[in-house]
């Protein structure tokens, strides 16, 4: 079997990874200036997968003449792996002749569950006895399991790789195994990986088994049992006028149900101007989403038929004076908003957490009654703060989200240092 092409490919120093310069500096800076006496004695990488967190340490580890020692928390889960792994390794010299060490803790979203209990008890146990720089990378660090675990951390945002990025290095990789491939393929593929350079690297592989040429042909016939995108379907839907027919086109996507409805609602209005069609369109959309709502309460299966007719056909036959005509679909915008909000929420969910803890109230209930109460404080009293915070053991992003403002942050930290 060949090579990987993520291996064959993966970039050999700094200067070869692309994207995420400044995340990139951020950790090269902190491999460097690394010390045992600092008060965060780890990094931790994160961000959505194959943007390239992992190459990065072993690329800058490489230009800096360290030895890598790696772990990936997803298969030395427990206490006692995690300690034989690289608790030995965290305060013995290395064996080779290098400048020094670097402990890569990889994918610690890996701890989960019963059978990871005292992991991350046992990675702050490994940073604070470290002698050696410790690198940790995760997808999203905001779990509350992670919240004192973070406190020991620098923190490291990697981005998604751009599309056209991803395109320049599809097209690298092509010309070296003398792949003759159209541009249109190489968009395809960069834009269907959503940021994930890994992926799409996987992707050209796979399409390029026995292959000299690409075209959007070999494309087609690699999309998963040629089941058609979303954008195709939401155009046959909006553009057909027979019932049956739609229908089938939107049951046929691999796309799930709840999702489709939002996309569909999402892009109503983009076919749609006149007011009684917008309004039976809506009328449709709403009588699928009673009916989505009976099944989940009631497990009512037999209704999905009726989701199905009611948000494909009704809503596409409710267009009686506009003509079908080609759009641009938009991305259904509740999900975008989720998608923006996820760290603040996160961070909210860490205070909830941290105040049920103390009071014995659930998260929720945490943020609900506790929280707007210690917003006025923390802005009315940096000293009572400091004290509240020290109680509730709030890590320093949660104080900042309290606080509000990066002057009040300051201030109650300056209060914390004289606790």
């Amino acid at each position: 079997m060949s090579l990987p092409w993520t291996e064959k490919y993966k970039p050999l120093g700094i200067s070869e990874v692309v994207g995420n310069e400044k995340a990139l500096s951020e950790l090269v800076g902190f491999l460097r200036s690394w010390r045992r006496d600092a008060s965060k004695k780890a990094l931790l990488l994160y961000g959505s997968p194959g943007n390239g967190k992992t190459v990065s340490v072993y690329a800058a580890a490489r230009d800096l003449g360290f030895e890598i020692v790696e772990v990936n928390a997803s298969d030395k889960r427990n206490l006692e792996m995690i300690q034989r792994t690289i608790g030995s390794a965290a305060t013995m010299s290395s064996l080779f002749p290098v400048k020094g060490k670097v402990l890569l803790i990889d994918e610690v979203d890996g701890l989960s569950g019963t059978e990871d209990r005292g992991g991350v008890g046992a990675i702050i146990s490994v940073i604070k006895s470290s002698e050696h720089p410790i690198v940790l990378t995760a997808n999203n660090p905001w779990d509350p399991k992670f919240s004192s675990l973070r406190q020991y951390c620098e923190m490291v945002s990697f981005d998604k790789i751009r599309a056209p990025t991803v395109r320049k290095v599809l097209r690298r990789i092509c010309d070296r195994e003398g792949i003759r491939v159209d541009d249109s393929v190489l968009e395809a593929l960069a834009t269907n990986a959503e940021g994930d350079l890994r992926a799409a690297i996987n992707d050209l592989q796979a399409l390029s088994q026995n292959k000299t040429e690409l075209t959007m042909e070999d494309v087609v016939l690699y999309s998963r049992d040629k089941i058609r995108s979303i954008f195709e379907v939401l155009g046959k839907m909006f553009g057909g006028s027979e019932a049956r027919l739609i229908v089938d086109d939107v049951s046929s996507t691999d796309v799930d149900y709840e999702l489709m409805i939002h996309w569909i609602n999402e892009n109503i209005p983009q076919h749609m101007s006149d007011a009684k069609e917008l309004s039976d369109a809506y009328d449709m959309i709403s009588r699928a989403d009673v009916f989505l709502g009976r099944i989940k309460n009631r497990q009512h299966w037999g209704l999905l038929s009726y989701v199905f007719e009611l948000m494909s056909a009704g809503v596409s036959l409710s267009r009686t004076v506009t003509k079908p005509h080609f759009v641009k679909y938009q991305f259904p915008s509740w999900i975008r908003n989720l998608s923006k909000t996820r760290v603040t929420r996160s961070k909210l969910s860490s205070i909830g957490t941290k105040i049920g803890n103390k009071c014995h109230t659930s998260s929720s209930g945490g943020v609900e009654h506790y929280l707007p109460y210690l917003e006025i404080i923390f802005q009315a009293d940096p000293k009572r703060a400091a004290k509240i915070s020290k109680f509730f053991e709030l890590e320093d992003e949660l104080i900042e989200k309290i606080a509000g403002d990066k002057k009040t942050h300051n201030k109650i930290t300056k209060e914390l240092k004289k606790e």
